[in-house]
Protein backbone atom coordinates (compact mmCIF):
# COMPACT_ATOMS: atom_id res chain seq x y z
CA UNK A 1 0.00 0.00 0.00
CA UNK A 2 1.78 3.64 -0.99
CA UNK A 3 0.92 7.12 -1.84
CA UNK A 4 3.84 8.89 -3.90
CA UNK A 5 3.26 12.71 -4.51
CA UNK A 6 5.56 14.39 -7.45
CA UNK A 7 4.91 17.87 -9.27
CA UNK A 8 6.17 19.80 -6.53
CA UNK A 9 8.46 22.88 -7.08
CA UNK A 10 9.25 26.83 -7.07
CA UNK A 11 6.95 29.30 -8.55
CA UNK A 12 6.62 32.58 -8.46
CA UNK A 13 3.16 34.17 -6.80
CA UNK A 14 0.11 34.07 -9.68
CA UNK A 15 1.73 30.56 -11.05
CA UNK A 16 1.10 27.38 -11.06
CA UNK A 17 1.40 23.40 -10.45
CA UNK A 18 0.18 20.52 -10.87
CA UNK A 19 0.82 17.83 -7.82
CA UNK A 20 0.11 14.45 -8.99
CA UNK A 21 -0.77 11.44 -6.75
CA UNK A 22 -0.17 7.67 -7.24
CA UNK A 23 -1.67 5.06 -5.51
CA UNK A 24 -0.81 1.54 -5.68
CA UNK A 25 -1.77 -1.89 -3.31
CA UNK A 26 -5.33 -0.76 -2.61
CA UNK A 27 -8.62 -0.53 -4.28
CA UNK A 28 -8.48 2.87 -5.71
CA UNK A 29 -11.28 4.29 -7.29
CA UNK A 30 -13.33 3.28 -3.69
CA UNK A 31 -10.71 4.97 -1.80
CA UNK A 32 -11.30 8.61 -0.41
CA UNK A 33 -7.95 10.89 -1.25
CA UNK A 34 -7.22 14.14 0.79
CA UNK A 35 -3.99 16.37 0.29
CA UNK A 36 -2.95 17.92 3.16
CA UNK A 37 0.10 20.50 3.63
CA UNK A 38 2.66 21.45 6.19
CA UNK A 39 4.81 25.21 6.29
CA UNK A 40 7.63 25.32 8.30
CA UNK A 41 6.21 25.44 11.81
CA UNK A 42 2.80 25.03 11.50
CA UNK A 43 0.84 22.43 11.72
CA UNK A 44 -0.15 20.11 8.66
CA UNK A 45 -3.42 21.25 7.32
CA UNK A 46 -6.04 19.97 5.11
CA UNK A 47 -6.38 21.11 1.80
CA UNK A 48 -8.83 19.30 -0.63
CA UNK A 49 -10.66 15.66 -0.52
CA UNK A 50 -11.54 13.45 -3.53
CA UNK A 51 -14.49 11.58 -1.97
CA UNK A 52 -14.01 7.90 -3.21
CA UNK A 53 -16.50 6.23 -5.74
CA UNK A 54 -18.16 9.78 -6.85
CA UNK A 55 -16.70 12.84 -8.23
CA UNK A 56 -17.36 14.95 -4.64
CA UNK A 57 -14.57 17.13 -4.35
CA UNK A 58 -14.53 19.50 -1.15
CA UNK A 59 -11.97 22.21 -0.93
CA UNK A 60 -10.64 24.40 2.45
CA UNK A 61 -11.82 27.84 2.13
CA UNK A 62 -8.18 29.52 1.35
CA UNK A 63 -8.34 27.71 -2.00
CA UNK A 64 -11.65 27.02 -3.35
CA UNK A 65 -11.62 28.21 -6.90
CA UNK A 66 -7.65 28.26 -7.40
CA UNK A 67 -7.16 24.32 -6.80
CA UNK A 68 -9.04 21.86 -8.38
CA UNK A 69 -8.72 17.84 -8.02
CA UNK A 70 -9.46 15.76 -10.39
CA UNK A 71 -9.09 11.90 -10.20
CA UNK A 72 -7.55 9.24 -13.05
CA UNK A 73 -9.30 5.79 -11.79
CA UNK A 74 -7.29 3.85 -15.10
CA UNK A 75 -4.16 5.52 -13.80
CA UNK A 76 -4.61 5.44 -10.03
CA UNK A 77 -3.67 9.25 -10.15
CA UNK A 78 -5.47 12.11 -7.94
CA UNK A 79 -4.17 15.20 -9.35
CA UNK A 80 -4.16 18.98 -7.50
CA UNK A 81 -4.26 21.84 -9.75
CA UNK A 82 -2.90 24.87 -7.85
CA UNK A 83 -3.76 27.98 -9.70
CA UNK A 84 -2.94 31.77 -8.86
CA UNK A 85 -0.57 30.33 -6.28
CA UNK A 86 0.38 32.72 -3.04
CA UNK A 87 3.36 32.70 -1.08
CA UNK A 88 1.29 31.07 1.97
CA UNK A 89 0.58 28.20 -0.24
CA UNK A 90 4.00 27.08 0.41
CA UNK A 91 4.99 24.19 1.92
CA UNK A 92 4.85 20.03 1.72
CA UNK A 93 2.05 18.89 0.08
CA UNK A 94 1.15 15.28 1.23
CA UNK A 95 -1.51 12.77 -0.13
CA UNK A 96 -3.60 10.25 2.45
CA UNK A 97 -5.77 7.73 1.82
CA UNK A 98 -8.75 7.46 4.52
CA UNK A 99 -9.07 4.42 4.93
CA UNK A 100 -5.89 3.11 6.74
CA UNK A 101 -4.76 6.60 7.20
CA UNK A 102 -2.24 5.67 4.42
CA UNK A 103 -0.04 8.99 3.86
CA UNK A 104 2.73 9.43 1.04
CA UNK A 105 6.17 11.33 1.18
CA UNK A 106 5.47 14.68 0.56
CA UNK A 107 6.14 17.35 -2.30
CA UNK A 108 7.75 20.57 -1.79
CA UNK A 109 6.06 23.38 -2.83
CA UNK A 110 7.24 27.29 -3.20
CA UNK A 111 5.70 30.40 -4.06
CA UNK A 112 8.37 33.04 -4.29
CA UNK A 113 6.56 36.67 -3.65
Amino acid sequence: VRLVESGGGLVQSGGSLRLSCTASGFAFSSSTIKWFRQAPGKEREWVASAIGSSNITYYTDSVEGRFTLSRDNAKRLVYLQMNSLKPEDSGVYYCRRDQGDIWGQGTQVTVSS
